[in-house]
């Protein structure tokens, strides 16, 4: 019993200490604790005590998250979302991150993918070229309306 809690203390101390060097959402988190072969039980208690000292907190990892795949990976909403709802968490939550995203910023964004990303292929043919530059921009996780909206933009 003594070594369980031992334990339990010993994984709080050290999901704080990641917790406090970079964002995490409770999902990740209980994996690691997991790792620790703890009852689940327990791990509820320390998950809920990591919120409690402010060491997780879901919106402002969503937050953090939204704002650096946009901003480093050029990733869009489709993406994302994907990816935040892959780690178990509500919608109402991702939603709040997601309207962070600038809506100038992130059209000047998707413009700039699709010229770079026409520069590079060879073709000559407008459709085929097209269909290139629409497959690259959706597996960036971009919207289709914006980008067929946009793509006079790129092709002149």
């Amino acid at each position: 019993m003594e070594n369980q809690e031992q334990q339990a203390q010993q994984a709080f101390s050290k999901m704080a200490q990641l917790c406090s060097r970079s964002e995490q959402c409770s999902a990740d988190i209980r994996k690691k604790i997991l790792a620790y072969e703890i009852v689940d039980e327990i791990v509820d208690e320390i998950i809920e005590k990591l919120i409690e000292e402010k060491y997780i907190d879901n919106e402002r990892f969503v937050k953090a998250y939204v704002n650096d795949k946009f901003k480093f990976n050029k990733w869009g909403r489709i993406k994302i979302r994907h990816y935040l709802r892959q780690k178990g968490l509500s919608d109402a939550t991702i939603q709040k991150g997601m309207d962070k995203i600038d809506e100038e910023k992130y059209k000047k964004v998707l413009v700039k993918i699709m010229k770079d990303k026409a520069k590079t292929i060879k073709k000559k043919d407008k459709f085929t070229k097209m269909g290139q530059i629409i497959r690259y921009t959706q597996g960036r996780g971009f919207e289709p309306e914006l980008i067929h909206r946009h793509m006079n933009e790129v092709l002149e």
